[in-house]
């Protein structure tokens, strides 16, 4: 009977059930109708007894052998203040839908719940989840899904944020940097949850460096006495680390991966509130959070709004990759002290090893006339040792060569309420001491043990004041690092100046010696002892053993010289940088007044 009463559509019949359902079980609450109809609604109970006689009535009409009892039902039903409300709630229910649909829209969630992009399944499953959570509140959005970002981003979503990651391409990245992940960064990968990336991409055990110069060789390794057998350096492909990251950080429902390029900031008033981005298919949107995270690399479009961006491209890597060569000390490093400057090769693969030749300047000669691989062939393969000089030529021949600029930039931050900058669009140093990700985890850390006692991001004002402490704290790890890749690079460089190439001589035979001769400086580039003071300590006792050499056994009028010009040119390297890092937040933070920063409180 009632399907003859209510109509012979299936669809419709269906749809009145599901509706019944909702409304004797409560899915459409008082505090939903005092949305939809007004708060006097809600407050007064009205819709809330008429919920609960009419649910009780239509889902009795509606269940199969009800026919006896149907009529009676169906008389109060169909009666005037039946009809009355029907429509009623009806309404209430298309207002209540449409208003979730809205919300949905707002942060550029279809109502499918579908994103753009797909990093596997996992991710992809992990990702719906995520949008379906995270429609009605976004705790912070993260700008960029590569190393800086992705490991943020789980970070946060494991101490329970609702974070937005927008990345511009969620294909596997093909870079030649960040590929070498020293002993100290990978403790930082260990603390905070995410060692298990390094696992299934083939990635290689690294426990020091070979140093090559003139003929002569020199191994140095990691002081890894006291530690776990698992800690090591790892080198690996930069794409498979990085969809590893995203992989992992798209496991969290909490979480939410998008495909989309970010266009601008969204600003009131000084204060950051979100961003705009466009999606594949061309549409823009605008989505808002207390605090955005800017964590989009090296060619950063958005730094310039964060911080005072004093870029400096004192060379460029030129790479290559080299098929089925065996390093001469397998598990290490190589740096051979060329002319003009260092080339590097280290395994990526258990069947590749990757080599980078830096050039200084920002012109390199070009791939596609053929004056590169001339230059690769004429000027570098002649320096090499012996046993990767074949390797190595087969790669230049095989034409599969590619560069990069070097990039350095202090960290210059803007404190701006409601944003922050992360990783390389930050703070970049040169690459030649593979320490770019052992810093950015380690800021990760500050960072989360900052955030963790918040219970939200509302208050951009006071949190961007507190997180003036962040830039304190982080300098001793970040600077060290910084300061020493900067150092050693300006060192191993070849110099027409006497003192200088004294200098890069004393710094091969100073680590040469072993012992706390080479595990002081290599515990400083490794991240494990990253203190300011051990640096300098070390840098200046080998300038000091460059002008023993030269005094001894007895000093001559141009070796006087030449070393008063040595220790002038190592002040001259050494001590511009401290400066553009912070001479007092560098080697006494605790001094200054931000350090000391306590959490905004309610």
């Amino acid at each position: 009977m009632s399907r003859q009463l209510l109509g012979t559509e299936p669809e419709a019949y269906g749809t009145l059930q599901l509706w019944a359902r909702e409304i004797e079980h409560g899915a459409i609450s008082d505090e939903m109708s005092s949305e939809a109809l007004g708060p006097s609604a809600g407050k007064n109970g009205q819709v809330g007894a008429l919920r609960r006689g009419f649910g009780e009535n239509l889902n009795m009409a509606l269940q199969p052998n009800s026919e006896p009892r149907m009529a009676g039902v169906l008389t109060r039903l169909w009666s005037v203040e039946g009809l009355v409300a029907v429509v009623a709630l009806l309404a209430l229910v298309a207002v209540w839908r449409t208003g979730r649909l809205k919300k949905r829209n707002q942060y550029g969630v279809s109502s499918r719940g579908k994103t753009s992009g797909k990093v596997g399944d996992a991710r992809s499953q992990g990702t719906a989840r995520a949008e379906d959570n995270n429609a009605d509140r976004i705790d912070a959005i993260v700008v960029g899904a590569g190393v800086a970002g992705s490991a943020l981003a789980f970070t946060l979503g494991k101490d329970g944020r609702r974070v937005l990651v927008l990345e511009r391409d969620l294909n596997e990245p093909d870079r030649i940097v960040g590929e070498l992940l020293q002993p100290g960064g990978y403790l930082k990968l260990i603390s905070l949850g995410l060692q298990d990336c390094v696992d299934g991409i083939d990635a290689q055990k690294v426990f020091g460096y070979a140093l090559f110069k003139d003929g002569r060789s020199a191994k140095v390794g990691y002081p890894l006495e006291g530690l776990s057998d698992d800690v090591a350096g790892r080198s690996f492909h930069n794409g498979r680390f990085i969809m590893k990251l995203r992989e992992k950080l798209a496991s969290l429902s909490t979480v939410t991966l998008k495909q989309g390029t970010v266009l601008g900031l969204i600003e009131e008033d000084g204060v950051v509130k979100g961003v705009r981005y466009r999606t594949p298919d061309g549409v823009e949107f605008k989505v808002q959070a207390p605090l955005t995270f800017v964590c989009d690399g090296c060619f950063s479009n958005l730094r310039r709004n964060l911080c005072d961006p004093q870029v400096d491209v004192p060379s460029c890597f030129v790479g290559l990759v080299l098929e089925k060569c065996e390093l001469p000390h397998a598990k290490h490093g190589h740096v051979v002290l060329a002319d003009p400057s260092p080339i590097l090769f280290y395994p990526i693969s258990s069947t590749e090893v990757r080599c980078l030749v830096d050039i200084p300047g920002q012109k390199v000669p070009s791939v596609a006339n053929g004056d590169m691989a001339k230059y690769l062939l004429n000027h570098v393969a002649p320096q090499l040792p012996e046993q990767l000089r074949g390797p190595f030529i087969k790669a230049v021949e095989k034409g599969d060569i590619r560069s990069m600029p070097n990039k350095s930039m202090p960290a210059l931050p803007k404190p701006t309420p409601g944003a922050l900058l992360m990783g390389d669009a930050f703070n970049m140093r040169h690459p030649l001491t593979g320490g770019g990700m052992t810093v950015a985890l380690s800021d990760i850390l500050v960072l989360r043990d900052m955030l963790k006692p918040l219970p939200d991001f509302s208050d951009s004002s006071a949190l961007c004041d507190y997180l003036q402490a962040f830039y304190t704290r982080r300098k001793p790890v970040a600077s060290t690092i910084n300061t020493l890749a900067g150092a050693l690079y300006r060192v191993f460089c070849a110099s027409p100046d006497e003192a200088m190439k004294e200098m890069r001589q004393a710094c091969f035979d100073y680590l040469s010696l072993g012992g706390v001769f080479s595990t002081g400086p290599v515990a400083l580039l490794s991240g494990l002892n990253p203190r300011p003071l051990s640096l300098v300590t070390h840098f200046f006792a080998v300038a000091l053993y460059g002008v023993g050499r030269l005094m001894l056994p007895f000093p001559s009028v141009k070796n006087m010289w030449v070393s008063a010009r040595l220790i002038q040119g190592a002040s001259m390297i050494i001590f511009p940088i401290i400066k553009a890092e912070g001479v007092l937040q560098m080697f006494f933070p605790s001094m200054v007044p931000t350090y000391h920063k306590t959490p905004p409180r309610k």
